[in-house]
């Protein structure tokens, strides 16, 4: 009696195809996340600005503050994140204000003539 091959690479492939169609298209996009926090996507079009933030962590929670700047809009940028941190399980407020897990990522956008610059701050709520 002959044996078959292993299912096991086909339904590996069909779970991650399965989960690639669960999140938004812009984060599918995107592979990119933020040097100090992790699980916080890069939208694509930005760069982040080295040695720009600072990180501190301490018992109470960690103090993130992160920069990153490219050649987009504000509103291109707000729609990415407005989309994508929800799967991620960040809940929005307003002004540019999501909280998840007793954090606070606050989103602060300056727009000038060569695109935008996105702060990102994470601290505890």
């Amino acid at each position: 009696m002959m044996r078959s091959r292993p299912l096991r690479p086909l339904l590996l492939l069909l779970l991650s195809m399965c989960m690639a169609a669960a999140l938004p298209l812009a984060a599918q996009q995107t592979s990119r996340y933020l040097a100090d926090v992790p699980d916080l996507p890069l939208m694509p079009g930005l760069q982040e600005m080295p040695d720009s933030g600072l990180v501190f962590d301490k018992p109470g929670g960690r103090i993130v503050e992160a920069y990153a700047s490219g050649a987009l809009n504000r509103r291109e940028v707000m729609t990415f994140y407005a989309e994508t941190l929800p799967q991620l399980g960040w809940r929005s407020e307003h002004g540019g204000s999501f909280l998840r897990e007793g954090e606070r990522l606050q989103l602060t956008l300056t727009e000038s003539a060569g695109g935008v610059t996105v702060q990102f701050r994470l601290f505890p709520q």
